[in-house]
């Protein structure tokens, strides 16, 4: 697409570069930096009978989790999103529950009693449950931040188009840019969903020459919608 706003994704890998492949065979501008990586942990060993299911809302705990991992296929996976659902059945599992727009509807949609084992990275988002509805959650990875390199930090000099992927991400990346001073006014954000969008949106966050948010949580919506944006 000549001439249009070059686009910025810095999800972790594997994630970036499947990102960077769709977007280019949109013939958008990509450009592409990890502003963290994933880092798989220890985890724990649970009691595994106790555990109906397990409850799934980042791909990363599939790709990170590790080899403990094969523990655990014989629970049915109930997962949020395409991505999740194809990591786990790619290790193994068998998804019989797969919902979309967050996790919070996976939840909402079950007929308790119900006990899940979640498998978290360092920071996961917070659920409403109903009354018979649990869950365990066991650390299984990590997201550790990197600081933009000089290349990538020149990408923000200009306009351009930064995709958001997560609430983590959208916070990172915000004291990156506090960080080198960057000129919030030229960079227009297009978040995955609403919560991924609230850091930026806040009072003391303003500045930003636009935020923008996918009808669908997936990068094919994102990346429809950063092409809306070039045109």
């Amino acid at each position: 697409m000549k001439g249009s706003t070059p686009i910025l994704a810095i999800r972790p890998e594997p994630g970036l570069s499947a990102t960077l492949s769709l977007g280019r065979g949109m013939g958008l501008d990509m450009h592409g930096f990890a502003l963290s990586r994933g880092k798989t942990l220890a985890g724990l060993t649970p009691q595994l009978y106790r555990f109906y299911a397990l409850l799934l809302g980042s791909a990363n705990a599939m790709r990170l989790g590790g080899e403990n991992l094969t523990k655990l296929t014989h629970l049915p996976v109930h997962a949020v999103g395409e991505a999740p659902a194809q990591e786990a059945r790619a290790a193994g599992f068998e998804v019989t529950r797969q919902g979309k727009g967050g996790l919070q509807t996976v939840i909402d949609a079950v007929t308790p009693p119900i006990r899940y084992l979640r498998l978290v990275g360092n920071e996961y988002v917070d659920l409403s449950l109903l009354e018979g509805v649990s869950f365990e959650p066991v650390q299984v990875y990590a997201v550790e931040p990197r600081p933009f390199d000089e290349t990538a930090a020149k990408w923000l000099q200009d306009e351009v188009i930064v995709l958001l992927h997560s609430a983590a991400m959208t916070r990172q990346f915000m004291a990156e840019c506090e960080r080198l001073s960057v000129d919030k006014s030229r960079i227009s954000l297009a978040a995955m969903g609403p919560r991924i969008a609230e850091p930026a949106q806040a009072e003391e966050a303003g500045g930003w020459r636009a935020i923008h948010i996918s009808q669908e949580p997936s990068d094919e919506a994102l990346l429809a919608l950063a092409r809306e944006l070039c045109l």
